[in-house]
């Protein structure tokens, strides 16, 4: 993936969850380094939802100086629900925990590695991992889109073919024309005349 450019580098907005004044003081200058100036500080864990929600950050890094399993695991349902690149720094954390930061989407977990002049590689770092992986996400949801509407609208081709004694090309070809009369999808039609089969045969 190519490297931002400093002006792209630059628009990115950070949420800093951090509640140690001097971690934060950190975080945000490794963040000035980098040429990102639009950081914000949360240093309450309540609302945290709340908060990111109204802040709408592109990055989300959270410092945890000394966290207990119930504090990662909440930073990790968190983690799921922003779909934003996440970076951990997390000093003594609990060693099983890694593999549930991988499981809950973390893009960059660091273990006792919060220094300056860091935070700049591991912040690209993190939202190119996240890029990555949302775009293979977004792949693999549209071929499975893809496939569940194929089988949509071969079954009601077989509906077709059984129901008014027609080949498969000429089903076909009635679905899509009535898809285009309609101005409709054709998996769209396809499902309707599913749906209706299968409330007839109730």
């Amino acid at each position: 993936m190519r490297e931002r450019t400093p002006e792209q580098q630059s628009r990115l907005r950070v949420a800093i969850v951090e509640a140690n004044s001097v971690r934060a003081a950190i975080i945000v200058g490794g963040l000035h380094d980098a040429g990102i100036v639009d950081a914000h500080v949360i240093s309450g864990s309540g609302q945290l939802l709340r908060s990111l929600a109204d802040l709408e950050p592109d990055v989300v890094v959270i410092g945890l100086e000394n966290p207990g399993r119930d504090v990662l695991t909440q930073m990790f349902r968190i983690s799921r629900l922003i779909a934003r690149p996440v970076v951990m720094f997390v000093d003594n954390p609990d060693s099983d925990m890694t593999g549930a930061a991988a499981e809950a989407g973390v893009s960059a977990y660091v273990v006792d590695g919060l220094r300056r002049e860091r935070i700049r590689a591991i912040v690209h770092m993190a939202v190119s991992r996240f890029e990555v992986f949302d775009r293979l996400q977004r792949e693999r949801d549209a071929a499975c889109d893809a496939l569940a509407a194929r089988k949509i609208v071969d079954r009601a081709k077989g509906m077709l073919m059984q129901g008014r004694q027609m080949t498969e090309a000429e089903a076909y070809a009635l679905l899509r024309r009535t898809a285009m009369n309609e101005k409709r999808k054709l998996v769209d039609v396809a499902q309707s005349l599913v749906t209706a089969a299968s409330l007839i045969a109730k």
